[in-house]
């Protein structure tokens, strides 16, 4: 193999221009493709910023020729030549007008072949592409990717820096603490039986940041969960995270604002407006099942329970008098594309995250003339519709009263052409089980548009009960300032209390979430009780921040955002896979390296360890 002695690269491949013809350079990269057509050779060279045609012929020593006949994709090649304008143009591509006639060729490194072509569009399982990582990278939608992600972490740090934040490194291996998932444990070789964490935030280090006087803190945090993984979560992620001192809530966010404005001008072009809209937690439950909610589309939830109170129907009198709720989307126009098959696997959906059922109205097209006839009165078995009759397929329609069924359908707005979602029960269940059929339903009528549908979540309840125990829990985490309004009901109804907490989210993806933390000493100690924790608990787990909180602790507050969140909204990706250099799966584990691996028995017995 040839070395790069006296040779020195120029250009990236995907820089020339038809304005650099006539120029000498000097380019490097791989072999995407080559073509030989007797007298005339072509070879597509790829770098990280593209693609160059180098160009071999008549004029070409002979040497260079053969050695260039002689290369396969993906060898690595150093090229010396001049730019000259194309005979046959490629519009497709941004260097398509020039061409490299080379006069010196070096091969670098040749290739074996490799198991799948380094192509954009490709059909090759993920799973295969996971294991070769390196080559996949290669791929030019991930180099994007990546050089996006790479911009957003520069605008970022120019962000914060120009508004007066100073950059500080918390601690990897620290002291676990509840903060609501499982800890990565790293045990310790000089205190046997001891183990530090890796840190699932940096929280309590940036408040004591602020209690030590450092009133703007950033950092670009690693930060580790050992939790399922899905499309948007991954066990290690990026966190930007940032704390302020003598701040309320409306402060931060406008400096979250700031930053996502400038963010999204400077890495895509794209102008956002300010203020941006705001919900409050239990809105945006009512209106779409979701505190973190697609809002580019309507599908909005309506509650008919007025309507459906003491019809008859078990299903939904129960609801109602259990202290429930009877919700509905009218998914406007779906009739069509929600045949009662559909319906029936959005059903089967709906039961495997916790309904116990799911009701509809579906109106056909086809189904007669404009006026509305009571499905009771046609004979129709509920879900079933006869070609030429003027009603609805209503899957209770039997159940109930005429009245009452004109009573819903008055309720939901359905028309001809609509087909109605209703679930009912507890309201913890019904919203989001809506919430998640709105979701599929748009995806499934296409009707979810370009473009970022920024929100801000505000007043979050402080406090949530956990399904298996049953005992109360903090939402966000024990340091958040509970509001003022809910300070007199902390141990009487924990249920009323909301937090000086607020999320934001864009196109159904949280990027964001912050609170106001609480800063009084004997409040915090009041909130730890209301949690269950004992003097006990508290000074094992937090003595350390509760001393420091007596030596004087101003009033601060902060955000944890998602980097690789943005990326991934910013790149459009479908999973943080995309935008992440070297992801894990769904069982934690790295496809190419094969981590998690044993430990050699030497380093268990070092570590007092016995597997």
């Amino acid at each position: 193999m040839e070395n790069l002695k006296n040779f020195k690269r120029t250009k990236y491949c995907g820089e020339p221009r038809l304005t650099d013809a006539g120029a000498e350079a000097s380019v490097c990269g791989w072999v995407q493709r080559r073509r030989d057509l007797g007298q005339l050779v072509f070879i597509d060279l790829r770098d990280r910023t593209g693609i160059l045609q180098l160009a071999f012929g008549d004029e070409t020593p002979r040497d260079i020729l053969e050695k260039a006949r002689s290369v396969r994709n993906e060898y690595v090649l150093a090229a010396r030549g001049v730019l000259r304008e194309r005979s046959a143009k490629n519009p497709e591509l941004p260097t398509g007008e020039v061409e490299l006639e080379v006069t010196e060729l070096r091969i670098l490194s040749e290739a074996e072949t490799p198991p799948f072509e380094i192509l954009d569009k490709t059909n090759v399982n993920e799973e295969l592409r996971l294991r070769y990582r390196y080559l996949d990278l290669r791929r030019p939608s991930l180099q994007r990717n990546l050089t996006v992600r790479h911009e957003i972490s520069r605008v970022t740090r120019e962000y914060f820096y120009e508004n007066g934040f100073l950059e500080i490194e918390t601690p990897m291996l620290i002291k676990s603490t509840p903060e609501g998932a499982r800890d990565y444990i790293v045990p310790s070789r000089l205190h046997r039986g001891g183990f530090y964490a890796l840190p699932q935030s940096p929280q309590i280090y940036k408040q004591l940041l602020m209690l030590a006087g450092f009133d703007r803190y950033v950092q670009l945090a690693r930060c580790f969960r050992d939790e399922d993984l899905r499309a948007d979560r991954q066990p290690e992620f990026t966190q930007v995270d940032a704390e302020m001192s003598f701040v309320e809530a409306e402060d931060v966010m406008a400096m979250v604002e700031g930053y996502i404005v400038k963010l999204f001008d400077a890495v895509l072009g794209v102008k956002l407006e300010t203020p941006l809209p705001r919900l409050t937690y239990v809105d945006a439950m009512a209106r779409y099942g979701s505190d973190k909610p697609d809002i580019r589309f309507g599908l909005e939830l309506r509650d008919i329970s007025g309507a459906a109170r003491d019809s008859g129907f078990a299903v939904f009198d129960d609801a109602v008098k259990n202290g429930g709720s009877v919700r509905a989307i009218n998914i406007k126009g779906g009739a069509e594309a929600l045949t009662r098959r559909e319906i029936d696997k959005l059903t089967e959906h709906a039961k495997g995250i916790g309904a116990r059922g799911l009701a509809y109205i579906r109106w056909a097209i086809e189904s007669g003339s404009a006026g509305f006839t009571n499905p009771i009165n046609t004979g129709l078995r509920p879900g079933v519709a006869r070609e030429g009759d003027d009603a609805p397929s209503v899957s209770f329609g039997k159940l109930v009263s005429p009245e009452v069924l004109a009573a819903i359908i008055e309720e939901t707005g359905c028309e001809r052409g609509d087909a109605v979602l209703i679930a009912a029960g507890p309201d913890g269940v019904t919203l989001p089980v809506l919430g998640a059929l709105r979701l599929l339903a748009a995806k499934k009528l296409g009707i979810i548009p370009d473009g970022y549908g920024f929100l801000w979540i505000t007043e979050f309840p402080f406090f949530e009960k956990n399904a298996d125990t049953g005992e109360w829990e903090a939402m966000h985490h024990p340091f958040t300032m509970p509001s003022d309004g809910g300070l007199d009901f902390i141990e009487s109804d924990p249920g009323r209390v909301t937090a000086k907490a607020y999320d934001l989210v864009v196109n159904g993806v949280e990027l964001c979430s912050g609170s106001i933390r609480i800063s009084d000493p004997a409040l915090q100690e009041r909130m730890f009780r209301a949690l269950g924790l004992s003097p006990e608990d508290i000074e094992a787990k937090f003595g350390f921040l509760t001393e420091a909180y007596k030596y004087g602790a101003p009033p601060h507050g902060g955000v944890g955002i998602g980097l690789d969140r943005i990326a991934m909204i910013m790149c459009a990706a479908d999973s943080l896979r995309d935008v992440v250099a070297f992801p894990k799966v769904q069982n934690a584990s790295e496809l190419m390296s094969g981590a998690p691996g044993e430990a050699d028995p030497k380093q268990l017995a070092e570590l007092g360890i016995k597997v």
